[in-house]
């Protein structure tokens, strides 16, 4: 249920009572719901339906539909599927599958975020766990799709940590490591913020360092002394809080040397930031810190208001509870904490491993844990209650055939929502639940100074000619909304003509370009980028590149690669062995719209004590690898899962230059026909492919950006790249 209310210079105010993101409709983990049950048991206490719908993550609530992102098939088919189920019964509406690609994400850790719905129009976002966000309908239809590896360098690792997305009126956000072009050439921990509408990208923050590892830490819009912050973890150690209508970046908080993935949570001007990881300045793992979120710039530890090293905080997110803070560290510990001094209260285990945030609602705790148990608890100033305890054990049962709890429960109309790896269950009878003021953007009071312009789209791809329409929208200080404004417009790097309007032409001359275009409002400019990128035929020696760069419309590829003389061959492009934490590495050029076509280059390994590099091509989101220590080639589309990868033995040496040719043809009843072959370059291209494969309707990718692959713990490198259409 939900309604709008609207406010004297504001604008629309949400009231809501459904669950719709991971951590509720306050991003805290809390509900305000009442005269919820103190007990249940899945043979039919308290249990309202159960339905044969498995997952990893916490389900989402709007009205009657609970969505919920689980897996669809096993081993060649397996694929994500995003449920929609009927809240009051539990029977399916549907179901739509996301098939899987590009990624270095196992099987098993398929399906790990959590949808988000918007309240207005009832859209539902969800991100894969190969960095595709996709809009769906209330009723299952596709609205847009972004392809985030493809269009910005998105990094998906073999953890499979994926964050969920969050929507924040007309804007989708999510967080992740991202590699791109440009300014975004070097790895960093960034905030994507998307129209809720069309997909259109509104903005891309970039407020931190190095990452050290992708993470899947909750996002919270907190509304800190008028000024509204989204705040959550990142991958390079620090907690971010940012503008969420603009990415204006307002403080980080580094505390760690690996990524953050629980969620902060407020209390008043405080935020509480927890991990499990290696600290900066200490051996011990772990931290319990919390800091003044009024603060500016980046935060010193001195300037903690706490800070307790050692406490394994690091998958469970916390919530608040009065005057305490409550978490449950990796092996299932629950804390409770004084929110002003940080000093532990009490402590109590409920299990071993714990992954799932615990969600406080009508006084209690509803918290599952790895171990295959859920418990209701209720906490109390000097210890916790346990109301009700379930075990989901079988007698003889193995642990990797049993059921778990990894996710988080959704409150919503009375009812508990619980998803384990092998079922949903709903918890408690119907009731008409609260009206919870949504977090919801504020427009600036009038008068307001422009502090910033942000310019939209703030990133598109173009071919030569094409047209493009872009807005100059100003913001005050505080991150709200002034209006639209009449800028002046200039182009920087790009060649074309743009108007007093913002209506860019690009130029119809058939080369690449990468550039910027800025709009001003008085004294203050925005920024959006583009790249114009000519239609097929495409062929690149590199010998109009400059030694030491890269093309420079390539996703993924500055930083990683680079042009080199190398004597008797001219400009070779070589991807560096320098940096172990990112010697595997996807480059993307061209639209994710291309489809039917060949992608054809050169290849070379070097040796190192007896090591050998990968190296092949991407087309139409199929790669073509020729593997050097391993001495084959392999056609694959999502090389974890193996059941889709057709190999075949090929020795083949280093310091020598080998020819790989890639070809992709959607068929007329749309499955996928993918072709490689490889050869000893120079010799005649052989008439057979040296290796084929069919992909079904269901599993065939029909579209995506071409591109190459490297794996380089020694230098590989690549020269005469072509892609030709079919």
């Amino acid at each position: 249920m939900h309604r709008l209310l609207l406010g004297l210079g504001l604008a629309a105010t949400l009231f809501a009572a459904d669950w719709l993101d991971w951590r509720g409709p306050k991003r805290d983990g809390t509900s305000t719901e009442k005269s919820l049950p103190s007990t249940w048991s899945p043979a039919g206490e308290n249990l309202a339906w159960k339905a044969d719908v498995a997952g990893r993550s916490a389900p989402v609530v709007q009205g009657d539909h609970i969505y919920i992102l689980t897996s669809l098939g096993k081993g060649k088919t397996l694929q994500e599927l995003l449920v929609c189920l009927n809240a009051d019964t539990g029977k399916a509406l549907w179901q739509r599958p996301i098939n899987l690609y590009s990624s270095d994400v196992p099987p098993h850790r398929v399906a790990w975020s959590s949808p988000a719905v918007d309240p207005v129009s009832g859209n539902v976002y969800v991100l894969s766990v190969h960095g595709t966000l996709t809009a769906f309908s209330r009723d299952g239809k596709q609205i847009w799709e972004r392809p985030l590896a493809e269009q910005f360098g998105f990094v998906t690792t073999h953890g499979g940590r994926t964050v969920s997305p969050a929507v924040d009126g007309d804007l989708v956000i999510l967080s992740g490591v991202s590699t791109g072009w440009g300014q975004y050439s070097r790895a960093g921990h960034r905030f994507f913020a998307f129209d809720r509408k069309n997909g259109e990208l509104v903005y891309i923050s970039a407020p931190g360092g190095r990452p050290y590892d992708t993470t899947y830490s909750p996002t919270n819009i907190a509304e800190v002394n008028g000024v509204r912050l989204l705040i959550a973890g990142g991958g390079d150690g620090n907690a971010h809080a940012i503008q969420p209508q603009t990415g204006v970046p307002a403080w980080r908080y580094e505390v760690s040397k690996r990524g953050i993935n629980t969620g902060v949570v407020m209390n008043g001007t405080t935020a509480y930031i927890t991990h499990s990881e290696e600290n900066l300045d200490t051996s011990e793992m772990g931290l319990f810190s919390a800091v003044d979120a009024t603060m500016k710039g980046p935060i010193k530890k001195e300037q903690a208001k706490f800070y307790f090293p050692g406490l394994q905080l690091g998958f469970s997110s916390p919530i608040i509870d009065g005057d305490r803070l409550i978490q449950i560290d990796n092996g299932s510990n629950v804390f409770a904490f004084d929110v002003i001094t940080g000093r532990q209260i009490w402590k109590q285990n409920i299990g071993t491993i714990q992954r799932a945030s615990p969600v406080m609602a009508d006084g209690k705790l509803y918290v599952g844990t790895e171990n295959g148990k859920f418990f209701i608890l209720k906490p109390h100033n000097d210890r916790l209650e346990k109301l009700s305890e379930v075990s989901f054990a079988k007698p003889g049962e193995n642990e990797e055939d049993s059921e778990k709890v990894l996710g988080s429960v959704a409150v919503s109309q009375g009812r508990v929502f619980l998803v384990t790896t092998k079922a949903t269950y709903a918890i408690g009878k119907k009731q008409v639940g609260p009206a919870v003021p949504l977090p919801t953007p504020k427009n600036a009071p009038a008068g307001a100074a422009v502090a910033f312009v942000q310019v939209v789209p703030a990133e598109l791809i173009l071919v030569p000619g094409q047209t493009a329409n872009f807005r100059a929208r100003s913001f005050d200080a505080s991150g709200n909304f002034i209006r639209e404004e009449k800028a002046t417009w200039v182009t920087e790097g790009l060649k074309g003509l743009i108007s007093d309007t913002g209506k860019l032409v690009a130029s119809a001359d058939l080369v690449a370009q990468a550039g910027l275009i800025k709009a001003t409002v008085g004294s203050v400019t925005g920024t959006a980028r583009a790249r114009i990128v000519p239609p097929l035929n495409w062929a690149w020696d590199f010998e109009k590149v400059d030694v030491g760069k890269v093309p420079m419309e390539w996703v993924n590829c500055n930083t990683k690669f680079e042009v080199r003389q190398e004597e008797g061959q001219g400009h070779i492009l070589v991807k560096l062995a320098d940096n172990p934490a990112t010697k595997r590495a996807r480059v993307f050029f061209g639209d994710t719209n291309m489809a039917n076509y060949t992608v054809q280059g050169d290849v070379r390994s070097t040796q190192k004590r007896r090591q050998m590099g990968d190296v092949g091509l991407v087309a139409q989101r199929y790669n073509l690898i020729l593997f050097g220590n391993a001495e084959k080639v392999e056609l694959q589309s999502w090389q974890p899962e193996t059941a889709r990868t057709v190999s075949k033995k090929y020795p083949w040496k280093w310091d020598t230059w080998y020819t790989l040719k890639l070809r992709v043809e959607t068929l007329a009843d749309k499955s996928v026909k993918v072709q490689g072959k490889v050869w000893l370059r120079g010799e005649t291209e052989p008439t057979e492919w040296t290796v084929e494969r069919v992909d079904p309707p269901a599993l065939a990718n029909l579209e995506g950006a071409a591109g190459l692959y490297a794996d380089a713990p020694v230098e590989v490198a690549l020269d005469n790249i072509k892609v030709t259409k079919n």
